[in-house]
């Protein structure tokens, strides 16, 4: 199959820095969001919404209703694919920030158990939901966006630039938790929802900035939409999308089990304290935020492929290793651990998932495919810190330690079954399409790559 790179910009648009910014300005509000969940997941909600309950009943409540928000991100994802293929990325980029912004703030606001009864899960379950659906419409119109204004040589470095919005969301998300940990009661996690809507206000007023994309712009204006992209692209490219959901399960899933789950793990062992659980993600999401960089980077030099496989193998090698070290209690395995489990493990295939997924995909479903696959690996990673607890209860620290280097398999397995985009020779054709370009001559504007 051959997949245009881009339609006669070798060297990107005038907008592409911007773009990349706002981009990631928006995946870091929406990742504070969201991601921020995890953590008041593993440390706070149980307590709040379901007392009731057994401590490990009221974390399986807990993590059950994290898992909501995943669930509903595919068809967040279907939705916005769907328009951004249709009507543009921009305003899907828009629209879902400002939703996933406004519910977070009603998590803040929302009454406890408490106060409200039965009533108060209902709502946190039904403003999950919400988050889901925009946080599945948000990733691939901020991804596209950024591929299609990016120049050739260099798409994996743009596209991990809102990839670092995860590690960015996730360092902001947990120094709130870590600031407010001391404050009285549910004031602990309810600042950091709060404080969400200061963040709202600086990612709307630059994503307002923003241009839409180039490549639909021109495949709009050549007749190249669509009638029904994502009825297209399942009917045509099934199989891409088979593979990048499996590429998206060792990422996501593994994520859930080496920090959402860990995270509680630690504490509920009593392994370390919450300050200090959370001073580790802190550490790793500072670490991660370059790192991510320096991954999409490395996938210019020597493909995506590569770093994947790199990634997941890692990841089959640390499985019990990371059990063991945690085990210990010391604190300074336990920031090793989720430095490497974040850093090395989930951030060397975020940074490469942009540009790969976006070059498995033609122009007209791009969106869709891309949101689609991404989204619907999500579905099983939501539910992960839920079976990871599920599976402690039953057979011990081997039962989550195994889950994570199935993950794992998965997602080694999907790397050697996946085309690579950015071979030697295409690396080779973008540099003469480059040169070309850069010395004026009009036919560097019209290289494509084979995939």
């Amino acid at each position: 199959m051959a997949v245009t790179t881009a339609n006669g910009r070798p060297l990107g648009t005038e907008h592409k820095k911007r773009v990349a910014v706002g981009s990631a300005v928006g995946t870091t509000v929406e990742n504070y969001d969201f991601i921020g969940f995890g953590t008041a997941a593993a440390l706070y909600l149980g307590d709040a919404f379901f007392p009731d309950s057994d401590p490990t009943t009221a974390l399986l409540y807990s993590f059950g209703t994290l898992g909501v928000g995943f669930a509903a991100r595919p068809l967040g994802g279907i939705i916005g694919g769907y328009l951004g293929d249709k009507i543009g990325r921009r305003p899907v980029l828009i629209a879902s920030l400002l939703i996933m912004g406004l519910s977070t703030v009603l998590i803040g606001a929302l009454p406890t158990y408490e106060t409200a009864g039965i009533l108060a899960p209902i709502l946190l379950v039904t403003v999950r939901i919400i988050q889901g659906l925009a946080f599945g419409a948000e990733w691939g119109g901020a991804i596209l966006m950024t591929y299609e204004h990016a120049p050739w040589r260099s798409k994996g470095a743009y596209t991990a630039i809102p990839q670092a919005g995860f590690p960015l969301g996730l360092l902001l998300a947990n120094l709130a938790f870590l600031a407010s940990a001391s404050l009285p009661g549910d004031w602990a996690w309810r600042v950091p929802f709060l404080l969400s809507s200061i963040l709202i206000g600086a990612g709307m007023y630059i994503r307002l900035k923003v241009e839409e994309s180039p490549d639909f712009e021109d495949a709009k204006e050549q007749g190249d939409l669509v009638k029904n992209p994502l009825a297209e692209v399942v009917r045509q490219d099934w199989r891409n999308l088979l593979r990048a959901f499996g590429l998206r399960i060792a990422e996501s899933a593994g994520y859930a089990v080496s920090i959402s789950y860990v995270t509680s793990y630690v504490h509920d062992q009593g392994l370390a304290e919450r300050p200090d659980t959370i001073l580790a993600i802190v550490i790793a999401a500072l670490i991660g935020f370059p790192a991510t960089l320096l991954w999409g980077r490395l996938t210019d030099r020597i493909g995506r492929k590569p770093v994947y496989a790199f990634g997941t193998t890692l990841m089959l090698i640390f499985g019990i290793p990371m059990f063991l070290m945690l085990n210990t209690g010391n604190l300074g395995l336990i920031i090793a651990v989720f430095v490497i489990a974040f850093a090395l493990c989930q951030n060397s295939l975020a940074g490469t998932q942009g540009a790969w997924f976006a070059e498995l995909f033609s122009t007209a479903t791009r969106s869709s495919g891309a949101s689609l696959a991404y989204q619907l690996a999500a579905v099983v990673s939501g539910f992960t810190a839920f079976a990871a607890v599920a599976l402690y209860d039953a057979f011990g620290w081997m039962g989550p330690a195994v889950l994570f280097i199935v993950y794992a398999l998965i997602g080694l397995v999907a790397t050697l079954l996946t085309p690579e985009t950015n071979g030697a020779a295409r690396r080779a054709e973008v540099e003469r399409a480059t040169a070309a370009a850069t010395s004026g001559d009009s036919t560097g504007t019209s290289a494509t790559a084979a995939v």
